[in-house]
């Protein structure tokens, strides 16, 4: 089993994200550079947080042309796991890969802290190890991650129990619905904006992110990827 941590410019939650899987869960991990055009030899593909380079014209789309996308975009397509936090998941929804679009916070502030969150989908590889209706908290740092889409697709989200996390109380950015996570119809494809891998030891203040992780290793025991 072997994650792939992929680095964009500003990337600054990839470390983060690489000690989780590898430190904490104990798995084997790599960092790949957005310059490299191959994904082959992994299992499980992460985009981390941070600032990718052209947020001047919207988070995530220049990144969103990177020489590795391509790769990304088949990885997810032949249906292995992709996940995307924060600056990730700007990136998942400007190339297609999720629905909708993020927009800046309501507020126009950039926002900092922990979020209360409710487990509304646990039947995803991605939520396995939580319970239905799970009440977790997740550390949150984000300028644009404000979710909308129109209400059609709003709609099929619901239908199709896409939307895996929701915000608990004081949406901390005003995203639709309180929709704090997303998944692709799918199931391999999810993006969130709140950070699990910031949430993997009680040094910190929350063990809430094991699980999502836990979850994802306890999938691929049970299928080959």
């Amino acid at each position: 089993m072997k994650f792939a941590v992929v680095t964009f410019p500003g990337s600054n939650c990839d470390k983060d994200i690489y000690h989780a899987v590898k430190e904490v869960m104990g798995a084997e991990c790599e960092f790949v550079s957005h310059h490299e055009s191959s994904l082959a030899g992994f299992d499980v593909v992460l985009l981390p947080g941070g600032f990718s380079y052209g947020d001047y014209l919207r988070c995530g789309a220049i990144a969103r042309f990177s020489a590795i996308m391509p790769a990304i975009m088949a990885f997810a397509e032949s249906g292995k796991p992709v996940f995307g936090t924060c600056n990730g998941f700007q990136i998942l929804v400007e190339a297609g890969l999720l629905p909708g679009a993020l927009k800046p916070n309501q507020q126009l502030k950039f926002v900092c802290g922990s979020a209360p969150l409710k487990v509304v989908n646990n039947q995803t590889l991605f939520t396995n190890a939580y319970e239905a209706g799970e009440e977790i908290a997740l550390p949150i740092a984000h300028g644009e991650g404000n979710y909308y889409c129109d209400e059609a697709t709003l709609a099929e989200l619901v239908a199709n129990d896409q939307i895996v996390f929701t915000y608990r109380e004081n949406n901390p950015n005003g995203s639709l619905s309180n929709i704090a996570g997303i998944i692709n119809k799918e199931g391999n494809v999810l993006g969130m904006m709140p950070h699990p891998e910031r949430a993997m030891e009680e040094l910190l203040g929350s063990t809430d992110g094991v699980k999502f992780f836990q979850s994802i290793i306890n999938q691929l025991g049970k299928v080959t990827v």
